[in-house]
């Protein structure tokens, strides 16, 4: 009988396995020195997330790829200094990892590829694998100095029965509440099926009406996707999650992968635009610009209390 964990090399980084023995086979891949990204979800041997510029690139220049963790915060935010909660946030500080997009917004948070996780488990289960690993913001300065807010990261992914579930989690280890905006970006993609012909289920509501900049204007508006080919159809939209249970899907003739936003994540963004061979369906805690403006929705955790916040894929 085959292990259900492993290890190997991508790219040239230290990567862990974990293995489902159902369902044709589902592999997920995670890089705990690079920010504890799952650089790799494979089915019956094929690929099912994009890999835009692949692994060293994400290393490098924080070129998204895989299923990213964006934390502290998911998306943009509309400046680099500002005050929260009596706290002065500067991202303008030397030296942090720090990506930003074309109008030097700030993206996708402070640890993409971080090194620095600890592995705390890596373990085979009945029919799959757990790997759980954490991140002691509070044990790195600069990062305290940018983000003034102690907490402790912990993610812990599960493979079994086809399916990857993945738990995050932020304790505050300070003596100060600490903001969640966090965020998930998994680029996903059907393997030998051209992305027009891909079947798109997305059961929004809600459109969160966003600037010119990308950011949320306050505004919200009724909103429904039509289930049905990509075609030629792009997006980069956000809207209010659906409930919990309710799948996103995409499908084509042999393979049907679904993504649920479990719990924690109210939010989310649907990022397909035109020449990206995926679609990136992104679970979000919080509103993108959330730490400059997310009023009573933004939530914060009080010192020594945890939020925790789950979502899967399952793959059929």
């Amino acid at each position: 009988m085959r292990a259900m964990v492993g290890e190997r090399i991508e790219e040239g980084f230290a990567a862990l396995t974990l293995e489902s023995d159902v369902r044709g086979g589902l592999v997920a891949v995670f890089v705990p020195e690079a920010g504890m990204i799952c650089c790799s979800l494979r089915h019956r041997g094929e690929e099912l997330l994009g890999q835009r510029n692949g692994l060293r690139a994400y290393v490098d220049h924080y070129s998204t790829m895989g299923i990213p963790f964006l934390h502290p915060w998911a998306n943009r935010l509309g400046a680099a200094r500002f005050e929260l909660a009596g706290r002065a946030v500067d991202l303008d500080l030397r030296d942090l990892p720090l990506k930003r997009d074309d109008a030097g917004l700030p993206m996708h948070g402070l640890l993409p590829a971080a090194p620095g996780w600890r592995v705390e488990r890596h373990a085979e289960i009945e029919h799959g694998g757990v790997l759980a690993a954490s991140f002691d913001f509070a044990a790195y300065p600069h990062l305290l100095e940018a983000f003034p807010f102690p907490h402790l990261v912990e993610i812990e992914a599960t493979l079994v029965e086809g399916s990857l579930e993945i738990a995050t989690s932020v304790t505050a280890t300070g003596s100060v509440p600490v903001p969640i905006a966090f965020g998930f970006h998994p680029y996903l993609c059907l393997p030998g099926v051209p992305r027009a012909e891909w079947e798109f289920t997305a059961p929004v509501h809600e459109r969160l009406v966003l600037d010119r900049r990308g950011l949320p204007t306050g505004e919200r508006e009724p909103a429904a996707i039509e289930p049905g080919p990509l075609g030629a159809r792009t997006w980069d939209d956000a809207f209010r999650a659906p409930a919990s249970g309710e799948a996103f899907v995409l499908a084509g003739p042999d393979r049907r992968i679904e993504l649920r936003m479990d719990s924690g994540y109210p939010f989310t963004q649907i990022f397909a635009p035109d020449g990206l061979d995926a679609v990136a369906i992104e679970p979000m805690t919080a509103l993108a610009n959330a730490l400059l403006d997310g009023g009573p929705e933004l939530t914060f955790v009080p010192p020594g209390e945890t939020f925790s916040a789950t979502f899967s894929i399952s793959v059929l």
